[in-house]
């Protein structure tokens, strides 16, 4: 049942993979991160109908996305491991039916340990065996020249779910309740199965080739598992840009819609603002990765990071001055910045610890991603509870920026990946 990629022949190294084997990976991961992360963010335009229906506090709202973080992150190691393991068929199914199952249950919540359950746990679970741990694993199989570049379009389509689902998820809210809009979207995720069952991702998860090739070359077997990536500083540099830069994105992104509906914006114009920062994630990520494969990655993620600390600042301001110009300053500096360290993250990963085990491996960095997102996103609805704004807990997402971008400069295998790790 497993699908190994050493128990099948292996041709030439140079034989010219079918271009359709190309796109189907391509097309597999470029669909699944979409709507794996495009789902998991429409929790802010549900935000506020959920709290004004059922009368749970704005903490225990945004416990709800915390929850979804951290199991996200806790379940990547997991995920990775199963992909190693299993293949992908096993985890892409698993995922759509964690998050069809997740959002069609959350809208049948009367308590909120239910709704914690449904649209926390199961949708979190699902969208890590969905999105970047299988895509990262698949994408390092297939492709090893200009992999940054490769990476980019991967997280692209977070970008893009983010800019299509949530503005359409608001459109349904404007015209059903939000019971109805959780049963019609985990519906539409289930049709996925579909595709998942005809696809040959027995074929997909085996790899390129070339990549089998340097399997079957004993000088060439990766000493790279878990274990010992776990023993470098590279491997938590990478953990730790990826908490800190969620910690920073989540102490805002899940608020967002909120705290621009309370200052007096018209709720689709908030959602669509929101939306629009997914459509620039798409042109930072992929711009990323492109410019981090020519300039290099320690000046092309100072440059991404001095883009999130701008729009921080300009979302910071818009509660002294609601103003729609600080509002496009934040769409335009954050939205642009927003997951571009995510392929350099995904890249360096493969190129640092190259072999089998990157799924593993990966999905363990992403844990900190999780973590990260937890922990900004709770203590951010917290803060707001506590003080009756987000001027501390927006501060504290600027703090956590410059702490993502420290890990480039103090280690230097995330700054030069061929030097020591």
């Amino acid at each position: 049942m497993t699908e190994q990629p050493s128990q099948q022949p292996v041709r030439p190294p140079g034989a010219v993979e079918p271009a359709r084997l190309i796109l189907a990976v391509l097309g597999l991961t470029f669909v699944m991160n979409m709507v794996a992360r495009g789902m998991g963010e429409t929790f802010a335009v549900f935000l506020l109908p959920v709290q004004q229906d059922s009368g749970w506090s704005r903490a225990d709202m945004t416990g709800v996305y915390s929850i979804y973080m951290l199991v996200h992150g806790l379940s990547a190691p997991l995920a990775g491991l199963l992909f190693d393991r299993l293949g992908s068929r096993w985890l892409y199914a698993t995922g759509v039916c964690l998050l069809g199952g997740g959002f069609f249950l959350a809208g049948e919540a009367n308590t909120l340990w239910q709704y914690y359950l449904a649209a926390g746990v199961m949708v979190g679970t699902g969208v890590s065996a969905m999105g970047m741990v299988p895509a990262s694993a698949l994408l390092s199989r297939w492709f090893t020249g200009r992999l940054g570049s490769v990476m980019g379009l991967a997280y692209a389509a977070m970008g893009m779910g983010v800019l299509i689902l949530l503005p359409a998820t608001q459109l349904l809210l404007e015209h059903m309740g939000w019971r109805d809009v959780y049963h019609v979207l985990g519906l539409a995720i289930l049709t996925l199965l579909l595709p998942v069952i005809l696809l040959p991702l027995a074929r997909l998860t085996r790899g390129s080739d070339a990549w089998r090739h340097t399997r079957t070359i004993p000088a060439a077997q990766s000493p790279w598992t878990l274990k010992t990536a776990l023993r470098t500083r590279a491997f938590w540099g990478l953990f730790f840009v990826f908490f800190f830069t969620s910690f920073a994105a989540y102490s805002i992104l899940p608020q967002a819609v909120a705290y621009l509906v309370e200052l007096g914006f018209d709720p689709i114009t908030a959602a669509s603002a929101f939306g629009f920062t997914g459509l620039l994630s798409v042109v930072g990520m992929v711009s990323v990765g492109w410019l981090s494969d020519r300039f290099g990655r320690r000046l092309t993620v100072t440059l991404s990071y001095a883009s999130s600390l701008t729009g921080i600042f300009c979302i910071i301001a818009v509660a002294w001055y609601p103003s729609l110009i600080l509002v496009y300053g934040f769409v335009l500096f954050f939205g642009i910045s927003q997951g571009a360290r995510g392929p350099v993250v995904s890249t360096l990963a493969a190129v640092l610890f190259p072999g089998g085990g990157i799924g593993g491996i990966y999905g363990a960095i992403t844990l900190g991603l999780g973590l990260g997102g937890a922990a900004g996103s709770w203590g951010s609805g917290l803060l707001q509870e506590m003080t009756g704004g987000y001027f501390l807990s927006f501060s504290l997402a600027a703090v956590a920026s410059a702490l993502g971008l420290l890990q480039f400069w103090v280690i230097r295998a995330l700054g030069e990946p061929d030097r020591g790790r």
